[in-house]
């Protein structure tokens, strides 16, 4: 039977995030104001109420001591999953994270398991101030022992929250959270695609356009209005940053001959330039043209005022279409 529901990306977190505390006793949640507030964004609201304070957790304002008690829930056989009430928080957490759950499993040969979930909203266009809109996915990607996934649309942010939970492995959950009230069809029936696998947003013919989390739909607008034009714009929607789905990414440029990378954190050393260095490796002499990438600047995000210059837009997506098909 297939249920559909319409649900704002944030209600389909908040519908995972139930339906996960529901099925398995073990998981359960912690972060600043996440339990009676119901978290910054509301995420969890309503799940204290309803689980109890033993299983929704409001702590202290202390990152690095939110992951560092998970990694000790984990470790005793429960499924933590943390919030991190804003992208900017994140890096007095950064020491756990990288150098405790990302090594754990391989410090101890395989013998010991991490499944928690870290919750990180980031990304622009909400107009905050400092330490509120940041890209940190990089970082992260580039940290063997670590999953990392950032979903673009409710259906995918219900299903990929439910399988990271159910994770053995870590994973580090990236929200896009100028997507939070956009609305979506979600079927909480269907089996869901794989958690690290890609699918095409959109068909096309004439170039391929990557993308994660927030910048899905930009790249969805910029197809549609190169359509006006003529041009048909594959769009692929990476889902996971680690491991990268790399066998349809390829599949779509090999049939396409052209791609633009597009995402929010700054180009200099971003998942771009990896992907943009996997693809011309290996699909070299189905290339017509260099692979481009399309993101921020290599300076600290600006202020609030200055974020519509900073974050890549249709315009500046457009303009590295143009200029792959120029050749």
């Amino acid at each position: 039977m297939t249920v559909t529901t319409q649900l704002t990306f944030a209600k389909a977190l908040n519908s995972a995030l139930r339906r996960s505390l529901e099925l398995d006793p073990k998981v359960v949640l912690m972060g600043e104001d996440i339990g009676r507030l119901g978290g910054v964004f509301r995420i969890t609201e309503d799940l204290q109420k309803d689980f109890g304070e033993h299983r929704v957790m409001d702590s202290p304002l202390a990152e690095s001591g939110i992951v560092g008690t998970a990694v000790g829930y984990a470790l005793r056989g429960y499924r933590p999953v943390v919030e991190i009430q804003f992208d900017g928080f994140v890096y007095p957490a950064f020491d756990q994270i990288v150098a405790q759950v990302a090594k754990l499993h391989a410090r101890s040969l395989g013998t010991v398991r991490i499944p928690m979930v870290i919750r990180i909203p980031y990304g622009g266009g909400i107009g905050a101030v400092e330490h509120h809109s940041e890209s940190p996915e990089a970082l992260f990607a580039h940290t063997a022992g670590l999953r990392v996934v950032s979903p673009a649309t409710p259906e995918d942010a219900y299903w990929m929250l439910r399988q990271a939970v159910d994770s053995e492995d870590p994973v580090v959950f990236f929200e896009p959270k100028r997507r939070y009230w956009d609305k979506g069809e979600v079927d909480t029936e269907r089996p869901p695609a794989p958690l690290h696998a890609a699918r095409i947003a959109r068909p096309g013919e004439h170039l391929t356009l990557a993308a994660y989390g927030p910048m899905v739909k930009v790249c969805l607008e910029a197809a549609a209005a190169a359509e006006r034009d003529g041009l048909s714009l594959e769009v692929v929607d990476l889902r996971s940053l680690s491991p990268i789905d790399f066998p349809t990414l390829e599949e779509s440029v090999r049939r396409t001959g052209r791609l633009v990378v597009v995402h929010e954190a700054p180009v200099f050393l971003g998942t771009g330039s990896e992907i943009a260095a996997r693809v011309t490796e290996r699909c070299f002499y189905h290339l017509e043209a260099p692979v481009l990438r399309v993101g921020g600047f290599h300076l600290p995000y600006p202020p609030s005022r200055l974020e519509e210059t900073y974050l890549p837009d249709l315009d500046r997506v457009l303009d590295a279409v143009d200029r792959a098909l120029a050749h």
